[in-house]
């Protein structure tokens, strides 16, 4: 009989920070990546819960501005853990207790949520100042984490250091901004300078590595489709949420009716859709030969997500209509569900065309298909027909994406990339 290979330790000693190799085979999301991705659940919810009651009390600039701020805030966090673990991740005890405290952080950031939203719609000041504290907690995890791959991988100690003091440059101003408790005019005036030092410090970051050793962070291309695709399903979650909310309000108004069974139709059939129209992106064979593309694709998906977490905002407000807590009309409501859906198809579209770097005229054709079937939806609400038939003309849109892509698209796919990679 053959003694099984046991690994060298079961432990979690501490291990030299010295950056994942770019190329491992098999590399996939941890235990730990997973349990930090849990935390955003309740991110994802708080930030879509305050949107819908917005929407609902016709408050839409509140709410869209609120949302904006909010989900930038929620996926610049996980953005920020997701690339350094995968070309850092140590699964020491270290590593594992400052993603703790970035989980911690992540929690008091959605605690924080509620007087943002309410804050922007009193339309007086901004009230950040428990969502700045979210992210003074995981940042001093973070700030730790990129000191100690200073210290440990010098080939990339410039490039980690600029990462740390981007980091502290940034933070110091969300707190002095919070401090200072201005009107909202020049606390967003001040916040998009910040957003410039936000985005731009990676950038910035990478290439002072790339111009002093050389080296860039070294992280892992197959592993990040993967993670950005598990942070897809993350947020997808609240389209399911809004579901169930949706149907349980039509059933404790009418009972289990044929309106029920339908929108419980819709709502899952529109989550399922789009999680199927997402994963036709071949997101990490591209990245693995051309890392270049990452930043577009990287940062274009805080639209993709915010898209999602807004389609499951829009299943609430079909709830708080149902159940009369609203009085929006049945076509703004069927909007509420149908406005998320086409701007994630469209964020979609363009992330495929960005990353293959060829134009399909063929999506054309997709997308006004997808166009017809939300107008439908719109029109029949105008029309006095059930919101649950309208909802499913909307269930249709996405289904136009996956209907031509399985039958025509992926041959296009798969053309576009032998040219590309040839």
């Amino acid at each position: 009989m053959t003694t099984p290979q046991l690994p060298a330790t079961l432990g979690h000693s501490l291990t030299r920070m010295t950056g994942r190799d770019p190329n491992e085979p098999h590399r996939t999301a941890t235990p730990l990546e997973l349990l930090f991705d849990l935390a955003f659940v309740a991110a994802f919810g708080q930030a879509a819960d305050q949107l819908a009651h917005l929407v609902a009390e016709g408050h839409l600039g509140s709410g869209i501005g609120g949302f904006a701020f909010a989900m930038f805030a929620i996926c610049w966090a996980w953005i920020n853990f997701t690339w350094f673990a995968s070309a850092y991740d140590t699964d020491d005890w270290f590593f594992r207790i400052t993603t703790m405290v970035q989980m911690v952080g992540v929690v008091v950031l959605a605690l924080g949520m509620p007087p943002v939203f309410h804050s922007i719609d009193e339309g007086h000041t901004l009230d950040n100042r428990v969502m700045v504290a979210g992210y003074v907690i995981m940042r001093v995890a973070m700030v730790a984490q990129w000191l100690r791959a200073a210290k440990q991988d010098p080939s990339r100690r410039r490039i980690a250091l600029s990462y740390a003091g981007f980091i502290v440059v940034a933070q110091v101003g969300w707190v002095v901004l919070a401090v200072l408790h201005l009107d909202l005019g020049p606390t967003f005036a001040v916040a998009a300078v910040l957003y410039l030092i936000e985005v731009g410090g990676p950038v910035m970051a990478e290439r002072i590595g790339a111009t002093g050793s050389g080296s860039t962070t070294p992280w892992h291309a197959h592993h990040i489709a993967e993670r950005y695709g598990l942070l897809t399903i993350i947020a997808l979650g609240e389209g399911v949420f809004g579901t169930i909310a949706s149907v349980t309000a039509v059933v404790e108004g009418q009972g289990w009716t044929l309106d029920a069974a339908i929108v419980a139709v819709a709502g899952v059939g529109l989550t399922f859709g789009l999680w199927w129209g997402y994963f036709t992106l071949p997101s990490g064979l591209i990245l693995h030969h051309f890392r270049s593309r990452s930043w577009v694709w990287g940062y274009g998906h805080i639209l993709v997500f915010a898209a999602i977490a807004a389609t499951g905002a829009g299943l609430h407000v079909v709830a708080l209509v149902v159940d009369g807590e609203s009085h929006l009309s049945e076509s703004a409501t069927v909007l509420a569900v149908a406005i998320p859906v086409l701007v994630y198809l469209i964020a979609l579209f363009a992330l495929y065309t960005y990353l293959l770097r060829t134009f399909d005229p063929f999506h054309i054709g997709l997308l006004v298909g997808t166009i017809a079937f939300i107008v439908l939806g719109v029109v029949l609400a105008e029309a006095g027909v059930a919101l649950s038939v309208c909802l499913i003309m909307v269930t249709l849109a996405p289904l136009v994406v996956v209907v031509g892509y399985e039958t025509i698209g992926h041959r296009h796919a798969v053309s576009s990339l032998r040219q590309m990679l040839s």
